[in-house]
């Protein structure tokens, strides 16, 4: 049965500043006139690909072609390599950035369909090797971070200069999930996190400001919602963007599988926290609904 919470805000400096931003564009480009327009006209200057719809979303990929490319432990410092996807296209400007990590002694291999499936929207994505199967949040927090450092200085030239440094993001599972909730908490310059399914023996992430999705499993026994998920949510401060996604009957394992809920909610958070792209704010408030869903709380940044 679906339940549904809303801890509505009206808007946050952060995205009131941004908004002025994006109308003072659309004036300019109306030759001066102020005119309406629906935040599927608005042009912000990061949007990037069509006006989005429920089957570009829902689909097992987006409208961008993507490449991929190894990164050996060997060449890196601070984490333990992994797998970069990136689009092909060079047309439209840079992109944003986000590292992805694997939960408690899983590899990225566990996470790999969400690197195509989210670079294929318009990201650059690093999906992390850790620096031991069994590195607990905090390091993996650590390691999200300097796997976003060498994207921007150290990544080759093809993967650098696709990247706008001043657009980065976290997501991670299980205690990579956690470890997303110490990268966010340790750099507010961040522009989004994502944790999925997080454990984290520390419960309260009241200094956290980055835009912030969490999306946990109902049916989760290993990092209950009750005891990591809804806690973790509750104590990010109101005055931050954040939502709570709770997937119906899911286990703690549902992100290493196709999961078209939270990669539809994923990807919809990162454009419109990362790319500051209204055109998904209606894939998020009001809230999405339906039998894939039990529980959503959130902010809703456009209420």
């Amino acid at each position: 049965m679906s339940r549904e919470y809303d801890d509505v805000q009206l808007s946050t400096p952060r995205f009131g500043a941004r908004t002025l931003t994006k109308l003072a564009l659309t004036v300019s480009l109306a030759g001066g006139a102020l005119m309406a327009a629906s935040p599927a006209q608005a042009q912000g200057p990061y949007d990037r690909g069509p006006d989005p719809t429920d089957a570009i979303l829902e689909a097992s990929r987006g409208p961008f072609s993507t490449s991929q490319t190894s990164v050996s432990s060997l060449s890196v410092s601070g984490f333990g390599g992994g797998t970069i996807y990136y689009p092909t296209d060079t047309s439209q400007g840079t992109f944003g950035a986000i590292a992805i990590s694997p939960g408690y002694t899983a590899r990225w291999s566990s996470l790999s369909w969400l690197g195509p499936r989210i670079a294929s929207h318009g990201f650059v994505v690093i999906g992390i090797e850790t620096n031991s199967l069994y590195d607990q949040p905090a390091s993996r927090g650590r390691q999200l971070l300097a796997a976003l450092d060498y994207l921007v200085e150290d990544s080759s030239a093809t993967v650098r200069s696709r990247i706008d440094p001043s657009r980065l993001a976290v997501a991670g599972h299980s205690m990579g999930g956690g470890g997303t909730l110490e990268a966010a908490n340790d750099r507010p310059s961040l522009q989004a996190a994502v944790p999925l399914a997080p454990w984290n023996l520390q419960k309260s992430w009241s200094g956290i400001r980055v835009p912030t999705m969490i999306i946990g499993g109902e049916s989760d026994s290993i990092a209950s919602v009750s005891t990591h998920s809804e806690p973790f949510y509750n104590s990010i401060p109101s005055s931050s963007e954040k939502a709570y996604l709770e997937l119906n009957n899911a286990s703690h394992f549902f992100p290493q599988t196709t999961n078209t809920t939270m990669a539809k909610s994923m990807v919809s958070w990162l454009k419109r926290f990362v790319d500051d792209d209204t055109r998904y704010e209606r894939f998020l408030c009001p809230p999405p609904s339906g039998l894939s869903i039990e529980e959503y709380r959130h902010t809703c940044p456009s209420s």
